[in-house]
């Protein structure tokens, strides 16, 4: 994932989001993976409109090889977050998981790939319990990112 050289990754425009990658990118994942009491990895993709690259900090969980992201956003709004929308658009991302970056393609789980996954990640971080459709007014997405 190349960006143009006068300028690297944009981080989330959240200030605990910002300071919590460039944490785990500076620290190789030591300070950052166990964090909100699950696993996190750091996420970089390419801006759906812009082309330019952005990194955010997610929680995650593993389905064999793949890696499992939740699309919440917090479940605060009623849109998909940006980083969803990114990956839609351009599904070839980068994954720092501690020290390890991988190349991965994003796609969206469906049917009972998804309740699944959903469920999975519910136990991973309760959190995720309190987010319920009727709230955000939408099917929050599970993303399933395959190796590349």
């Amino acid at each position: 994932m190349s960006t143009p050289a006068d300028s690297g990754p944009i981080d989330s425009p959240d200030p605990s989001v910002a300071e919590h990658v460039r944490r785990y990118i500076a620290t190789g994942g030591a300070s950052g993976y166990l964090e909100g009491g699950t696993t996190n990895l750091v996420l970089t993709h390419r801006g759906r409109t812009s082309g330019r690259l952005y990194r955010t900090g997610l929680f995650f969980g593993t389905d064999g090889d793949s890696l499992v992201l939740v699309a919440s956003g917090a479940a605060i709004t009623h849109t998909h977050p940006q980083w969803y929308l990114n990956v839609t658009a351009h599904p070839e991302v980068e994954v720092q998981v501690r020290d390890r970056r991988l190349r991965m393609r994003a796609r969206t789980a469906r049917g009972a790939e998804r309740e699944r996954l959903w469920a999975m990640m519910a136990e991973r971080a309760p959190v995720y319990r309190t987010y319920y459709e009727p709230r955000t007014r939408r099917t929050i997405p599970v993303v399933v990112l395959d190796p590349a």
